[in-house]
């Protein structure tokens, strides 16, 4: 198999990687790098000049994985996209969100390159999208060759999948971006046992230990005693969210405490994108049973619409639970506005429900001491960080050691390393020089070409 990783920076951005399996040729995913503005946020695809790919496959819909589709479906104007049926359901959506923040983000920084695609584009290229089951084997013919494909449910997000290759008997597994605990509205990974030839990893968590017990479960009580003693103390609480998939999640376990009389008398407020995306998980889950939520769980929380007339610095004019995007805090969101009116109150709360990184907003407000001072530039507040600032462990990805077993259970003859930074990697190709002494660890440099 020649094999191209696309990403630009390596690491994790705008992910994309090329493969060539005998005379069959194929792209998984293309992403946007979301450290980065204008083309330079892209995956490099200048090794697919003169190459017509037959197929291009999606694993989920985050936009680290699908934000530069529309660019590659432009230079490749053939070729079929395949995904889950979830992920199909979603995709759209996400595009046009991203075409939507592209076309605000020209008028407010005056990036020249933006919209990268427009709407209209969106919308022409939206046919040549497929959905597939999981766990159904597809054969799918090239120009000269043939491969055969099956979707794994890899957790994650709502769609998530591990790709299968068969080529002439040769078995080829890429997990995409894998969780293999349950979590509150979507089942655990369910990957494929036995032997690969290649294996192709995600690592994100690779420099970091797993922490002991089920996270998951004790964190879910520790937000809602988190919350409560806010709310008894007179403080309001911000949750700041991603809006595809955490904010589901989010008002899922919301819902669970009030059913059971665990969570505090106060409104409960949200906003955005993860709203919009609440009735497609709705329709996800009826049409499929793949996500556990429906609007039920928003009718019986009464859930209202975050109020617009916010002013920045000051206090909300209702006490209450906000549960609102970005959940890394950016610059010019709900999730940003509101931590510049609780920052600055010891009675306040905002609880971090995701990863944040460190260049971010949110990265920088949870590296704040107690008594700094914090500027929110973007609105022009200054404030003094007083309010309770908490990190909750509700990660999206498997813990590095259930990644190594499934490694060294698969024994493959190859392994490659993605979706990861270099520490995270150096711990994976340490660790699986050492089980796995026979099998080839490849850490590939981005646009270098690999024979695997």
């Amino acid at each position: 198999m020649k094999l191209i990783d696309l990403n630009p920076d390596g690491g994790i951005g705008a992910n994309s990687l090329y493969c060539q399996i005998g005379d069959f040729h194929l792209v998984i995913d293309s992403g946007l790098n979301p450290k980065k503005t204008g083309r330079v946020a892209a995956p490099n695809l200048r090794p697919l000049q003169g190459v017509k790919l037959d197929l291009i496959l999606i694993t989920h819909c985050h936009l680290d994985h699908i934000g530069s589709l529309p660019l590659l479906m432009r230079d490749q104007p053939n070729t079929p996209v395949i995904m889950t049926v979830p992920s199909r359901m979603l995709i759209e959506r996400m595009l046009h969100n991203s075409a939507n923040v592209m076309v605000r983000e020209r008028e407010e920084k005056g990036i020249a390159d933006y919209p990268l695609f427009t709407h209209d584009e969106i919308d022409r290229v939206a046919p040549r999208m497929f959905p597939h089951q999981f766990k159904h084997p597809k054969k799918f013919s090239g120009a000269r060759d043939e491969i055969e494909f099956t979707f794994h449910s890899a957790g994650h997000i709502a769609g998530a999948a591990g790709v299968e290759l068969v080529h002439k008997h040769r078995r080829i597994f890429f997990t995409g971006d894998v969780l293999f605990s349950t979590q509150r509205i979507l089942d655990g990974a369910k990957f494929p046992k036995g032997h690969f030839d290649t294996l192709v990893t995600e690592t994100t968590h690779g420099a970091t230990e797993k922490p002991p017990g089920n996270i998951r479960s004790s964190e879910m009580i520790r937000l809602i005693e988190t919350i409560n003693a806010t709310l008894q103390r007179g403080g309001s609480v911000l949750i700041p969210v991603f809006a595809l998939g955490r904010m589901q999640e989010i008002l899922a376990i919301l819902h669970d405490a009030r059913k059971f009389h665990r969570l505090d008398a106060a409104p409960i407020f949200a906003s955005g994108l993860g709203m919009d995306l609440c009735d497609y998980f709705d329709d996800i889950s009826k049409k499929t049973g793949l996500v556990h939520f429906t609007r039920t769980i928003l009718k019986e929380l009464k859930l209202k619409k975050s109020p617009r007339d916010l002013v920045p610095g000051k206090e909300p004019p209702t006490q209450g639970i906000y549960v609102v995007s970005s959940g890394m805090m950016v610059e010019n969101t709900a999730s940003y506005t509101l931590a510049s009116c609780l920052a600055g109150s010891p009675k306040h709360s905002i609880c971090f429900v995701g990863y944040c990184d460190p260049d971010t907003p949110g990265g920088h407000l949870q590296a704040a001491k107690k008594g700094e001072s914090f500027f929110f530039d973007a609105v022009n507040v200054k404030v003094k960080v007083r309010a309770n600032i908490e990190r909750f462990e509700f990660s999206g990805h498997a813990a590095r050691e259930e990644l190594l077993a499934y490694a060294v259970n698969c024994n493959p003859r190859s392994i490659v390393l993605t979706h990861g930074d270099p520490h995270a990697r150096d711990w994976f190709a340490g660790q699986l020089k050492e089980k796995l002494p026979t099998t080839k660890v490849l850490d590939p440099v981005p646009s270098k070409t690999y024979q695997v």
